[in-house]
């Protein structure tokens, strides 16, 4: 694999950065511009799982719109909709579930962090 020099790096790394910020409209613009849906970083986290973890649903609808994969997993088995359920936003649970997400999906998936963190409002979203 061809080693990435230190301006690539720093802008992966700037991408992730504004996934977890919320900033909907730059990183649409990057995605749209060419940069892959599904980048993930160095623990297997897509822009998709950051703006999810964070509370963010704008950002999310707008990765899920130009192609990212709701059901991709991280290193550590984890799914974005098991990142929004543990996080409570039904925001970003309701749409990552119209776009497809599974809600058995991961380890622990989405319904697991529910039962675990003893969440019955995100039970519920899961299973309407």
């Amino acid at each position: 694999m061809a080693e990435l020099d230190e301006e690539t790096i720093a802008y992966a790394h700037r991408m992730f950065d504004l996934a977890r910020a919320g900033a909907t409209e730059e990183l649409a613009a990057n995605v749209t511009a060419g940069l892959p849906p599904n980048l993930t970083n160095d623990k297997g986290d897509t822009l998709l799982i950051l703006a999810a973890y964070h509370e963010h649903p704008g950002t999310v609808a707008a990765l899920l719109e130009r192609g990212a994969d709701p059901n991709r997993v991280n290193d550590r088995g984890q799914t974005a909709l098991s990142a929004a359920v543990f996080r409570q936003s039904a925001e970003t649970v309701t749409t990552l579930l119209a776009a497809g997400a599974d809600p058995d999906a991961g380890t622990p998936s989405a319904v697991a962090t529910a039962e675990f963190f003893k969440l019955p409002e995100m039970a519920a979203l899961l299973r309407s």
